[in-house]
């Protein structure tokens, strides 16, 4: 079957030119957005992915009515890839189906990759920067309710919960239960005889 996906901006309202274009490749099903392209929540879009089956095309006016960018694009046409659907784009004449269309998602993948190393080596370039010049104060430290953090710390030490389901109720990491255990037992004087497992 061949899928359409539709999307438009609050901003445009104007669906037309992009259902015509569904007509004539002769879609038989469409889904349609009406919210910008940055929003993570595209129920419509979430709705054709989980109705395509193995064989499907899906088909969109150009990418940027598809994804949010290329890191989407790549996570989306993969999740398609997985269910065995073939993913058309009219606009950049993409086909998954063809040697040149994946081909192109090759060049975007790279690209993708291109710019996460990019991105990381300005975060480290100026972190580096911050600190020569004595700015950088690190990581925020993780928030973590007191009251709550007492009250399992205490059951902990009386033997009747674990680290693992604290850190789960905490939503923190074991290294930051550890740290917060060590804090918490110099503040008040108590001597550690526990193994954190």
């Amino acid at each position: 079957m061949k899928v359409g996906y539709i999307r438009v901006s609050t901003a445009e309202q104007n669906e037309a030119r992009q259902e015509v274009l569904m007509e004539q490749l002769g879609v038989e099903k469409v889904f349609m957005d009406k919210m910008s392209g940055k929003s993570k929540d595209r129920p419509q879009l979430q709705e054709m992915m989980r109705f395509v089956r193995e064989g499907d095309v899906v088909i969109v006016e150009s990418i940027s009515r598809f994804a949010r960018n290329t890191k989407d694009l790549l996570s989306l046409i993969d999740e398609l890839e997985q269910k065995k659907v073939s993913f058309v784009s009219q606009k950049e004449n993409i086909d998954t189906e063809t040697p040149s269309g994946r081909f192109m998602l090759t060049v975007f993948a790279a690209l993708s990759q291109l710019e996460r190393e990019t991105t990381l080596l300005r975060q480290s370039e100026g972190i580096a920067i911050a600190k020569q010049e004595g700015k950088y104060k690190g990581r925020k430290p993780i928030e973590i309710d007191e009251e709550l953090f007492r009250e399992q710390y205490l059951l902990w030490k009386a033997g009747k919960t674990q680290p693992k389901y604290i850190c789960q109720k905490l939503g923190i990491s074991y290294n930051t239960f550890r740290r917060r255990v060590g804090k918490y037992e110099a503040e008040h004087g108590i001597k550690s005889n526990h193994k954190h497992r």
